[in-house]
């Protein structure tokens, strides 16, 4: 009989994370539960308890752990875009996987729908503390203007959207898949247009 490796709780933690993060993207929101993670890491139910507390936490530190591996994803591809390597596109389309492949819009509303909504917290804080890395002295820079924080608004409610509703709404309307995206593009290459 094979020994199980006994993990750091930082490694049992992250690998949960990990399993947690693979059941979102293949099965939806619905399958994050302590039994399926568990039985996914080969680790008892109790296991995760003692990690998470509750099949909320465990939700709770998915939708923390992905808003910081995402926003980090992002801010490097806004540095790149800063540094004339990448583009608006990759930003938007980098913003919109996160949503949809990546799960964070189905996370956000299956929490919304169980009243869980104190769990999007770290997302909103993560992007908040992005923007502010990104864009520290914008309100003083611009006049009180804050562009930075209106396009990440801008771009967020609409990645968010896209995921939940994008390609049906998009076909309803006889228009392309990436109308969303193209517009989002748009939006965001105007507005560092208008920076420069």
């Amino acid at each position: 009989m094979a020994s199980r490796k006994r993990l750091s709780p930082e490694e049992s933690r992250t690998q949960a994370l990990e399993a947690a993060r693979a059941l979102l993207i293949e099965t939806g929101p619905q399958s994050v539960t302590l039994k399926a993670v568990s039985s996914r890491i080969g680790r008892t139910h109790a296991n995760l308890l003692h990690h998470f507390g509750s099949a909320s936490g465990l939700q709770k530190a998915l939708a923390a752990h992905l808003a910081a591996t995402v926003c980090q994803t992002i801010a490097d591809a806004v540095r790149a875009s800063r540094a004339g390597l990448g583009s608006p596109r990759e930003v938007v389309d980098l913003t919109f996987d996160a949503f949809d492949r990546e799960g964070a819009g189905a996370l956000a509303s299956w929490m919304l729908l169980t009243g869980n909504e104190d769990a999007l917290d770290p997302i909103i804080e993560t992007i908040h503390e992005l923007v502010d890395e990104l864009a520290p002295d914008e309100a003083e820079e611009h006049g009180g203007v804050m562009t930075m924080h209106e396009d990440t608004l801008t771009l967020v409610l609409l990645a968010l959207g896209d995921a939940l509703m994008g390609k049906a709404l998009a076909k309803s309307l006889a228009l392309p898949e990436s109308a969303a995206r193209d517009r989002a593009e748009k939006l965001l290459t105007a507005s560092l247009e208008r920076a420069v």
